[in-house]
This record gives C-alpha cells, structure tokens and sequence, in this order.
C-alpha cells in the first residue's frame, strides 16, 4: 500500500499568489458590489486625478529639460544642504512635490537618480519628504467641499508642511557616513546642457513628456479603480466590521467614537475614501476629526505608496525611506494639528 502524498504549502512563498487568488474569486463573488465601486473610481480618476495632476505632470517633465534645476540648485544649496543634506537640485522635488501633490514628488526623484542629478542616497533622503498631499488636495478638496471649512483646509495644510520639513531634517541623516559621488546610472549620461529644450527640439520634448505623463496618469488609475474594489470587498465581506470590532476597545478607552475606525482603516487603505468618511462623522468635538485627516494626509495610504513602489522600481531607490517617512509625517502631522487647535483659538472648531 503506497504511503498517501502530503503536499505542504508554504505560506510565504506562496503568500502572493494566493492573495491573487482570493482577490480573483472576491471579484467573482461581491461582482454586484464591485461594479459600482469600480465605475466610482473610474469616475474620482477622471473628474478629478486626470484634471489636476496630469497638466503638472506634463509641467515637471518639461522643466526637467530646462536649467531651472541647475538654477534652484545654486540659488538654494545654502539652504538644502545643511537643512537636508541634499544638494541645492532637490529643491525642485520639494518645491513641485508641494505644489503638485502624490506622487510628483517622488516621480522627480526617481527621474533626479535616472538623470544622476543626486546620488542615491540624496534621491532616498528627498523619498522620504517630497511626495505630499498638494495645497489643492488640502484646502480645495479636503477642506472646502469636505468640511465645508476654509480654515480647516488652510490648518491642516499648515500642518502637513510643517511635518513634511521636520521629517526632510530628521533624515537628514540616512546613510549620511554612507554617501558616494553621483556616478553613472544604467550607462546614462549626466544631467548637461544637451538635455535643454530648444524650439528645434520642442516638438520632440513636447510629446516625450505627454507620453511619460499619460504613462504615469494610467498607472495612478489604476491603483485608484483596484483599491476601491478592494474597498467594496472588506465592506460588502464584513471583514471591515469585524475589524471595527476588534479596534473598538481601544477607542473606548482613550474615549474617541468607534465610528472613526472604519473611516482610518479606508484611509490607510485609500485617502480620499477615507478622509470623506471621516469628514461626515457627526462629532461635538470637531478636533478629532481633523486630526484623524491630517494623519492620513500625511501618511498618504497604501494606495499611494504602492504607486511610488512602482516609479522607483524602475531605480535603484529604495522604498523604507519613503515608507518610515510617511508614517512619521502623518503622526507629526496630527501632533502639530492638536497642538495647533489647543494653542491657538480661532482653529479650535469644537462645539
């Protein structure tokens, strides 16, 4: 008689695909759930992605073949490199990274190391501070249409930029006794005056930079309609309540609304979805929820961090700076938020 045949799965080698797998049958399984999901984060994507990122895409790319870097670069060196330790060249990440919003920031600094514009270890340093949520996201989207609230949005645009500088000084010293010299990187050349566009090479340049930006702008949309299928699944399973129900203790204790959780748990998953729930929570004390968003404003979610996954894949970088920055912003966003409605009256919008 032959022995019977045990098959052992290994879980972390297979963790992957049978994540696929079961996200492949939940599909199957919650269709009718999904498909109004799915046809919402089409619809986030197109009425509002497309419209405010993709002309600053098109922008940052056009700028990377002008001297404005080389400009910044000697203007503000004085300044990045004792407060950053990173060259005067950075400031362009930092500066579009503010006005642009996720994940310009990033995509500079992905293109800074392609273009050996900064070494690695300055492009991992800018990683972690650079990629935030835009003053239109914050004060615009955030603010006005979700809170109803100007000041609310301007408060926590404050916040978030003043987490996003004290996180660019504390990593200041990633792998500060471990920089080397910018060398050439996948046998490109070095950033020089050959890369400047000229109007017998603006037509050129011109649809280079719409083609990376469309690129880029679908590859947003997509996270944006997986995520919010992922989203419907963890509501329309119950998986979502139940990890509502597990939290919730902890909530108690420190006496804030169990509502909250679920809004948290679907920002880290996805912000926008989150920060919206958050914002209609009715609550007396105003202050939490503000401080709940701020957090997520500066964490920025898995959504977002997926999608800097995937722009710096194609370097060397690597995504721990980024990731243990984000947490850090999104916590020193919501200390600066608290300490901010505490101190000074007029943001102070409790009941």
């Amino acid at each position: 008689m032959s022995k019977p045949n045990f098959y052992v799965i290994k879980l972390k080698r297979n963790f992957l695909p049978l994540t696929f797998v079961l996200f492949t049958f939940c599909l199957l399984i919650f269709s009718s759930s999904n498909l109004p999901s799915i046809k919402n984060g089409l619809m986030l994507w197109a009425n509002s992605v497309v419209p405010s990122l993709f002309p600053f895409f098109v922008a940052t790319e056009l700028l990377m073949h002008t001297n404005i870097i080389q400009l910044l670069g000697n203007l503000l060196n004085n300044y990045m490199k004792p407060f950053f330790n990173i060259s005067g060249e950075g400031a362009f990440a930092l500066i579009m990274g503010i006005i642009s919003g996720y994940p310009v920031g990033a995509k500079i600094a992905s293109n800074f190391r392609e273009n050996n514009i900064c070494t690695k270890e300055e492009c991992e340093r800018l990683l972690s501070f650079t990629n935030n949520s835009g003053p239109l996201f914050i004060i615009g989207t955030v603010g006005i249409l979700m809170f109803k609230n100007t000041y609310i949005g301007i408060l926590l645009f404050i916040t978030h930029l003043l987490a996003c500088f004290t996180v660019g000084f504390i990593f200041r010293y990633w792998k500060k006794n471990s920089n080397s010299s910018i060398t050439v990187y996948k046998n490109k050349k070095i950033y020089d005056k050959t890369n400047i566009v000229t109007f017998s090479n603006l037509g050129e340049v011109l649809a280079q930079s719409i083609t990376n930006s469309i690129s880029t702008i679908l590859l947003i949309g997509g996270f944006v309609v997986i995520f919010s299928s992922i989203i419907s699944i963890f509501k329309t399973s119950g998986l979502l309540n139940a990890l509502v129900l597990i939290i919730s203790p902890a909530f108690k204790t420190f006496n804030i609304d169990p509502n909250f959780i679920q809004g948290v748990l679907t920002g880290i998953l996805e912000i926008t979805n989150g920060i919206n729930y958050i914002s209609f929570i009715a609550c007396k004390k105003l202050s939490i929820n503000i401080i709940f968003s701020a957090f997520l404003l500066g964490f920025g979610g898995v959504s977002i961090m997926l999608q800097v996954w995937s722009i710096v894949s194609k370097t060397d970088l690597s995504i721990k700076p980024y990731i243990y920055g984000k947490i850090l912003h999104g916590l020193l966003a919501s200390l600066y938020t608290y300490f901010f409605i505490n101190i000074f009256p007029f943001f102070n919008f409790d009941l």
